[in-house]
């Protein structure tokens, strides 16, 4: 008995994990669409950010896509470099804009519109910024 209260114990002291799963992905080709035609945007360089509340079929979370234009960096392991560090602060810090604490749930589009790489501690901060004013919307 003393073993199950201490594996208790241990189990709601563990941190909550920060995973980015496939749910929380905006893949349909659909919601893309209907996100770029009548979704609201905002700058916070060197993003641009898209938004557009909705209502999803299953489940109750928001959706991100993160994009790099090939025209401004024509290497991919630029572009890629650029969107896993997009994606890691989005990542640490989704908590901030809960699906739950919002009226419906929002599709997101992280846009890098900077000419150069920039340091990922730059990329975090802008992201906090942009999760607060989305929270605020």
């Amino acid at each position: 008995m003393l073993e199950n209260e201490e594996n208790i114990e241990l189990s709601a002291s563990k941190p909550q994990k920060h995973t980015f799963t496939r749910d929380e992905r905006l893949k349909s080709k659909k919601l893309i669409q209907e996100l770029f035609d009548k979704g609201s945007s905002f700058y916070l360089s060197p993003l641009k950010v898209l938004y557009l509340p909705y209502t999803p079929e299953a489940g109750k979370q928001n959706q991100v896509l993160v994009t790099v234009p090939k025209r401004i960096f024509k290497k991919a392991v630029t572009r890629n470099k650029i969107r896993r560090r997009i994606k890691e602060a989005y990542r640490l810090h989704k908590y901030l804009l809960k699906a739950e604490n919002l009226k419906s749930p929002l599709l997101i589009a992280y846009i890098y519109i900077g000419k150069e790489v920039l340091d990922y501690n730059l990329i975090e901060k802008q992201l906090i910024k942009s999760l607060s004013r989305l929270k605020s919307t």
